[in-house]
């Protein structure tokens, strides 16, 4: 098993003896400023097919990619200006599904003049393979032409990753180390859809899976690549195995980074309770689904539905309207389960006790009880390092995009920028999904790239709204000083 080092050793102490949220959940309608002081609203660029991954390039310029829209494009962050520079036909996107274009890397010498200016992208491709699951997801690589502003030179880096409809996480960055990191969600097992498929985040790769490079066992897990797809010679040996996998035991790691510390940061949706914000280490089991959030039996146990009595077919999913786990259905507290790489998160959104009604009339209508739950989804995460022009007192801090509040939750962090401080705080409220969070080099603006459609809990009594503001458009939050 693979071992941290001193200073990681530390890190786990620190988050150990962090503070939980002082606050209790707040309600689904809590009332939050449409802006913080000193800042303005603009609709930067619209009418995309989906954003899902952006990152500020090294050429000033806002990169993305669209999950429905298979393209890959560059905004002009001063005109809003948007070029095309992919368009990816064999990417698969299924209607109202999390498959399509998804991640997104640019290389750290890009545009660098140093004949490695690569984009890394992921997408789901068809497989021929049928059933339930008929897609795969890749990591690709292109070359950028800066005279032509084309992606070419497509070079896949690995093929066969697992694919779904729910889950796909998908969050794609370069460490740095210089290998690439990539998040695989547990893709929806045990839940609607796919309520009858086994929760695989805990099944790790045997040797004889990763020579066949059979890659199936890689759900619910973090993975580490080298920049050429291979398995890097320093990966955790985890259960006597070296594969791709860095760190397991997730559900939906959508928003991962590494701070100026090189700690690698990253959040997870929780099930109905406790969103995670952690710190992935090494070789590191992240608990799901036998724990969600903190190991204290507070409101989550494992109900598995692969696993009913009688079979599985028949069982309806109770998260959809409210109901209780049926009586067929094994349910396992966090408790009696145990793995000593297990982390605890250093934060949730939110943990509540046993007395938490999650069946609130409010989210009643249309079966929407899951908007009135104690999470907020989140999707992103970005560091702010602050800056001349940046806000006062927002320096090392997390900014953490919501899809199912309207907002971005600020996460103060230590000095050393290793460990979460004190409760977030919700900002930029509007009734929007945000899906990707990116802020300016000099800190001054905060671009937020939105969904097209789906449902979040705004208003002022909390019910659930399913008319975006600004579906499939990159928002610039530009702060100009106190007011």
């Amino acid at each position: 098993m693979h071992r941290t080092g001193l200073a990681h050793t530390l890190i786990l102490l620190l988050a150990a003896s962090a503070p939980a949220w002082a606050e209790p959940p707040p309600p689904t309608g809590t009332k939050v400023a449409p802006l913080p002081p000193g800042f303005t609203k603009s609709v930067l660029a619209s009418g995309f097919a989906n954003p899902h991954n952006m990152v500020l390039g090294p050429d000033g310029q806002l990169w993305l990619t669209e999950q429905t829209g298979k393209r890959v494009l560059r905004v002009d962050p001063a005109s809003g200006r948007k070029t095309v520079i992919a368009t990816i036909d064999e990417v698969v996107s299924s209607e109202k599904a999390q498959d399509g274009l998804l991640g997104l890397a640019l290389h750290p010498d890009l545009l660098r003049k140093r004949g490695r200016d690569y984009v890394y992208v992921s997408f789901s491709y068809a497989s021929g393979d049928g059933g339930a699951f008929p897609n795969r997801t890749a990591i690709r690589r292109y070359t950028y032409d800066a005279k032509t502003q084309q992606l070419g030179a497509p070079k896949d880096l690995i093929k066969g990753l697992p694919s779904s409809h729910d889950h796909q996480s998908a969050r794609l960055l370069f460490g740095p180390d210089q290998k690439l990191y990539y998040a695989i969600g547990d893709q929806g097992a045990n839940q609607m859809t796919y309520l009858c498929v086994p929760n695989q985040a805990q099944v790790l790769p045997s040797a004889a899976e990763v020579r066949a490079a059979d890659w199936r066992a890689y759900r619910g897990k973090i993975l580490r690549l080298n920049q050429d797809g291979s398995i890097p010679l320093d990966n955790p040996l985890i259960h006597g195995v070296k594969s791709h996998v860095y760190a397991w035991g997730i559900r939906n790691t959508q928003g991962m980074l590494f701070s100026p510390a090189g700690q690698l940061f990253a959040t997870d949706q929780g099930p109905d309770t406790d969103d995670e914000l952690n710190l992935i280490l090494a070789g590191r089991n992240y608990g799901w689904p036998n724990v969600a959030g903190y190991k204290d039996n507070a409101a989550y146990a494992y109900a598995n539905y692969s696993k009913a009595e009688g079979g599985c077919e028949g069982v309806k999913d109770p998260a959809l309207n409210g109901a209780s786990v049926p009586p067929a259905v094994p349910v396992q507290k966090e408790s009696a389960w145990s793995d000593p790489d297990f982390v605890e998160p250093l934060k949730t959104f939110y943990t509540v006790d046993h007395s938490f009604s999650f069946k609130d009339p409010v989210c009643a209508e249309n079966s929407l009880y899951y908007i009135c739950w104690p999470t907020v989804a989140p999707s992103s995460v970005a560091y702010y390092k602050g800056g001349k022009a940046g806000v006062p007192g927002w320096e090392n801090s997390l900014l953490i995009g919501s899809l199912k509040r309207g907002a971005i939750y600020r996460v103060r962090l230590d000095p050393a920028a290793h460990v979460p401080l004190g409760d977030a705080e919700p900002l930029f409220r509007s009734v929007n999904r945000y899906r990707d969070v990116v802020v300016s080099a000099d800190g001054a603006t905060i671009y937020v790239a939105t969904d097209v459609e789906g449902s979040l809990g705004t208003g002022e009594n909390g019910a659930p709204a399913t008319r975006l503001e600004n579906p499939g458009a990159i928002l610039a939050f530009k702060y100009s000083g106190a007011r």
